[in-house]
């Protein structure tokens, strides 16, 4: 989509030489009414020479003229056929340079986690060139022993968004190619947005791991033969009691 060029000089000329209203100069050059107020008062864009669109190749002068006489008509900028495609990105991404020595580490971990994609796919998202991916996927890279994998998303180098639409193109190349998945890469093929619609599996909290077959209810049978011995032993006398011998006894009475 074509833009209005010098939209500021644009609303200057419209002022000085139409007599639309400030809301559809404002319109036009994607302006706020007050500041088209403050440039009729000569408050704002104070030194700026008018821009005249008509001349320019911008704007047709019957649109002003149909404009002049309905407020309620819009001006429309006119196509540019050389326009066309400019907010298309062209080229390897713009990294920050206070983002750049995280690269490696966030290649590492799109190598790591989504081998399923190409070098180009990883160096559009995160702004890099396919020699550096490859020394990174082959562990040749000078610095592999103090990379740490990061993800890009974490990092700032891309978005989410960008990341799952990768994925899926990859996981689109995939079946179509026929090739057959571990179970490990399908999970890594889905987006987050299907990962987040799908049901949690229920997780034992570690603090009670390897507890399974542990119950705080136990074996009532166990429990009345706890207190059955207990009952038996309840009383010191009868437990340290020896019983007599009535046989010895008449024994020794015979005797």
């Amino acid at each position: 989509m074509a833009k209005l060029l010098h939209p500021k000089a644009t609303a200057v000329w419209l002022v000085d030489n139409t007599t639309l209203s400030f809301k559809q100069i404002a319109d036009f050059t994607d302006m706020h009414e007050l500041e088209i107020q403050g440039i009729a008062d000569g408050d704002v864009a104070t030194g700026v020479k008018g821009f005249d669109p008509v001349a320019n190749n911008q704007l047709e002068a019957a649109q002003i003229e149909a404009a002049e006489k309905d407020p309620m008509v819009n001006l429309k900028l006119k196509p540019n056929a050389a326009a066309e495609g400019e907010e298309k990105r062209r080229g390897p991404r713009y990294t920050p340079l206070s983002k750049r020595q995280d690269r490696p580490a966030s290649i590492l971990w799109l190598v790591k986690f989504h081998p399923e994609l190409a070098d180009s796919q990883i160096s559009k998202l995160v702004g890099t060139t396919k020699p550096t991916i490859q020394a990174i996927r082959e562990r040749t890279h000078w610095n592999i022993a103090n990379i740490q994998p990061i993800d890009p998303v974490a990092l700032g180098l891309c978005k989410q968004s960008e990341l799952d639409a990768a994925v899926q193109i990859a996981a689109a190349k995939k079946a179509a190619e026929g090739a057959v998945m571990t179970d490990d890469e399908r999970r890594k093929l889905v987006s987050t947005e299907q990962s987040l619609g799908m049901d949690p599996e229920p997780k034992m909290p570690s603090a009670i791991e390897g507890l399974e077959t542990f119950t705080l209810s136990g074996n009532d049978d166990d429990d009345e033969e706890e207190e059955k011995k207990d009952s038996d032993f309840a009383d010191a006398e009868s437990f340290f009691k020896i019983p007599d011998n009535d046989g010895d006894d008449e024994d020794d009475d015979d005797k």
